[in-house]
């Protein structure tokens, strides 16, 4: 695999590592196969070993002493637990915004939400969001909060949003309460855009996970399936090409 230019080693066998996780290539309980990381990437062993400490760090492996490193737990209440921190801490920092928004600030997100609003892909649609939450976090998480927030998105591709179709219609009624929130200093609404955007993106990746069948689906998916669309199976039954993971 040709390496990319400008991305760590390290980020690039982590995102490898989660790839594998999030197709079903590496399930609970798998051995990471160092080697074939090595040759398949062209990486050192180096690299390699600090993808692994992060990904222990964050909970997606374990590592045993002369055994090596092992998926750890990944099934359908780790995604949700990953996306409920996820936007939990968000909500930490939003809050604050909220608590204490300067004029700076509030005209910076009310940018972002014009530009938010006529977004005309999901890929664009996904950066800007990538943009509001840099600007929130920036500004009102500290060291401690950054590092919860970056261990918690490990498991929400980016890419995965960047080819999700529905991305505007699902996820802008978040941003513009999280923003009218803000706007009239009210933390609770804030927090509460934030868990809200986050149980719904959980919902979203997990049935784009049981229709690729990394997941086996439940009997009951009342709780697992958004209800605002049949997501994937709509999108393949129009032709629409897969969610990218």
């Amino acid at each position: 695999m040709p390496k990319k230019y400008g991305v760590k080693e390290k980020d690039l066998v982590v995102s490898h590592i989660l790839n594998l996780v999030l197709t079903g290539k590496l399930r609970s309980g798998d051995r990471v196969d160092r080697n074939e990381i090595a040759i398949g990437l062209g990486v050192s062993r180096v690299p390699i070993q600090e993808a692994l400490v992060q990904l222990e760090h964050d909970g997606i492996v374990s590592t045993r002493y002369h055994r090596g490193a092992f998926v750890e737990r990944f099934d359908a209440a780790t995604v949700r637990e990953h996306h409920e921190l996820d936007g939990m801490f968000n909500g930490v920092a939003s809050a604050r915004a909220a608590a204490s928004p300067t004029p700076r600030i509030l005209g910076q997100l009310d940018t972002l939400m014009r530009s938010l609003r006529a977004a005309k892909d999901s890929r664009a649609f996904a950066e800007i969001a990538g943009e509001y939450r840099r600007t929130v976090t920036e500004e009102y998480a500290g060291p401690r909060l950054h590092a919860l927030l970056r261990a918690s998105q490990n498991l929400i591709p980016r890419m995965f949003w960047m080819t999700y179709q529905h991305s505007l219609d699902d996820m802008l009624p978040f941003y513009e309460d999280e923003t009218s929130a803000i706007h009239r200093r009210d933390p609770e609404a804030a927090r509460a855009a934030c868990v809200g955007r986050s149980e719904l993106m959980a919902q979203t990746m997990l049935a784009e996970l049981f229709r690729r069948r990394v997941f086996s689906a439940p009997a009951d998916t009342r709780n697992v399936v958004p209800p605002l669309h049949a997501i994937a199976g709509a999108d393949a039954a129009r032709g629409e090409p897969a969610i990218a993971l």
